[in-house]
């Protein structure tokens, strides 16, 4: 690959922006091939170069670009928004061995309005967040010590994510991992200028701050992967 992302065309940011006001089948139609050549291309560019950096301190997350790319059709099954198109481009990087909703993972989505550069646990199973708050009861203050850490705090604020009104069940209410366990989400994320959408310097933001999560990131999913191999050698 030639040296450097050189940022999304100008083409595709004006798509991103038309998009926002004409979601709809019979206009988007007619000008897939500006998205495909615009959005899509520069995106794979993108995430290609994002997952080959991340070789160095993420390989368990690098996998193929194209299935990392979000498709930009919206579900609309369940949703009272029926427009049919997503406005921004997103990819996720999930952690190899792991099922879409049994770990944690790297995420960005670029659009008009902003940059969004994230990671964590988003839509945990039960039985996942058991796991990982079993992790927590037990390792609690590694986990204050990542989550504290300048570097990543500097680049994505502090952690975020729902959390329980009280401690879950099965712990005790002076239990000193208390205000951890109660969450429910374990997240950290970020919005950059969309300015940075064109420039050089979008590849190089998104991969600090993956850089920065990736701690945090394998602490969560540490005990899944150790679950998942253990289900895998009972199997046989």
């Amino acid at each position: 690959m030639p040296a450097g992302f050189p940022g999304f065309p100008p083409e595709g940011m004006a798509f991103l922006r038309a998009l926002v006001k004409n979601n709809r089948r019979e206009w988007f139609q007619p000008r897939k091939p500006v998205y495909e050549e615009h959005v899509r291309a520069p995106m794979l560019d993108l995430v290609t170069r994002v997952t080959s950096a991340m070789l160095s301190f993420a390989p368990a997350y690098a996998g193929d670009p194209e299935k990392a790319i979000f498709r930009i059709y919206r579900d609309t099954r369940f949703s009272k928004d029926k427009t049919p198109y997503k406005t921004h481009i997103a990819a996720v990087f999930r952690r190899r061995g792991l099922d879409m909703h049994a770990g944690g993972g790297l995420y960005f989505a670029v659009s008009a309005k902003e940059v969004e550069v994230a990671g964590g646990i988003y839509m945990p199973s039960p039985a996942t967040l058991r796991t990982v708050r079993a992790h927590l009861a037990d390792r609690h203050d590694e986990f204050r010590a990542l989550i504290r850490d300048r570097g990543l705090r500097r680049l994505l604020g502090e952690m975020q994510g729902e959390q329980l009104s009280r401690l879950p069940k099965g712990y005790l209410p002076d239990h000193p991992a208390g205000d951890l366990l109660r969450y429910k989400q374990f997240l950290f994320w970020t919005l950059l200028d969309p300015a940075v959408a064109t420039t050089p310097e979008l590849e190089a933001e998104i991969v600090k701050r993956f850089r920065a999560m990736t701690p945090f990131l394998e602490f969560l999913n540490a005990p899944l992967a150790k679950a998942k191999d253990s289900a895998r050698q009972l199997l046989g």
